[in-house]
């Protein structure tokens, strides 16, 4: 059993009404691999410059992550900074400096295509369509979107989402994807270009599921202490996926459990800045926080 991650790798810098911090490792294969890797094997395949410091990734490689798909090439490393104020579902974009990701084409080494799960993270929907060529045998996809790829190549996008299992985006992107105000609407939309799943992640409120077997929702752990949401959607990603793979098996159940494992590790992360918390993560405290959100939503019909 393993997960295929397609993604990014950075240099981030947040601000938030909570701190500062600088030049912290962070991108979507970072987040998405230190959550899933506590599940499964995780196989990473992204692009840095030949400024970063590999050492950053011990972590994840002591986790057992698979790093050949990591590539190097000549320049600087793919920066962000962003600023959050205290509606942190949405933030205020500083900085972009792409670097070597804008001449990322994604390499699966020898063995990535047999990955059981691929989960293509947020880049751009013709190298996402073009990996999921590579992996015909993969039993579950899952695709994360963004804005830009949403108003710049929305067509290409379609045709990605057309071949996954799973869609995750947040609601701005669902609703300006289909063009509507209304959440569920847009959700039903998605799903009829042929996704079996798709997720509606919500933030702060949690995330919500459409899929063959009807709408499920869930609310987001209650935290008194939330310092940076970055990432949380990909360890979201990391903790659904992680789940399902580990069980191997993709039930209206298993899903749901999976959902929840998602938002519960979610929780984790915007506890600290970057990946700090994730360092010192384990299965264990997913499934205590998961144990946590079944107590608070669940009662008895009466």
């Amino acid at each position: 059993m393993s997960i295929l991650v397609v993604g990014s790798v950075a240099f981030d810098s947040v601000e938030t009404p909570f701190g500062k911090a600088s030049g912290i490792l962070g991108g979507s294969a970072i987040y998405f691999s230190a959550v899933a890797s506590l599940y499964t094997k995780v196989n990473l395949v992204a692009v840095v410059g030949t400024d970063f410091p590999m050492e950053r990734l011990e972590f994840l490689t002591d986790r057992g992550v698979d790093t050949r798909g990591l590539q190097v090439m000549d320049g600087e490393t793919f920066c962000w900074a962003g600023r959050y104020n205290y509606e942190t579902n949405t933030c205020e974009n500083l900085d972009t400096r792409l670097n070597v990701f804008a001449d990322f084409h994604p390499v699966l080494p020898e063995g990535y295509e047999q990955s059981d799960i691929v989960f293509l993270a947020n880049i751009d929907p013709d190298l996402q369509y073009e990996v999921l060529r590579q992996v015909p045998q993969a039993r579950l996809t899952m695709l994360d979107t963004r804005h830009l790829w949403i108003h710049d190549k929305r067509e290409s996008l379609t045709t990605a989402i057309r071949a996954v299992d799973v869609v995750t985006m947040n609601e701005g992107e669902a609703r300006a994807f289909v063009e509507t105000y209304g959440t569920l609407t847009a959700a039903k939309a998605i799903l009829n270009l042929g996704p079996k799943v798709v997720i509606i992640k919500q933030g702060e409120y949690g995330c919500a599921m459409l899929g063959e077997d009807g709408y499920f929702s869930v609310p987001a752990c209650p935290l008194e202490d939330v310092r940076d949401p970055t990432g949380a959607g990909d360890t979201f990603a990391g903790g659904f996926l992680g789940y399902l793979d580990k069980v191997g098996e993709m039930t209206p159940q298993s899903t749901r459990r999976a959902l929840v494992h998602g938002c519960a590790a979610a929780s984790f992360t915007v506890e600290e800045f970057g990946i700090d918390r994730l360092r010192s993560l384990t299965l264990e405290d997913i499934v205590g926080r998961y144990q946590e959100l079944h107590q608070c939503t669940h009662f008895e019909d009466e």
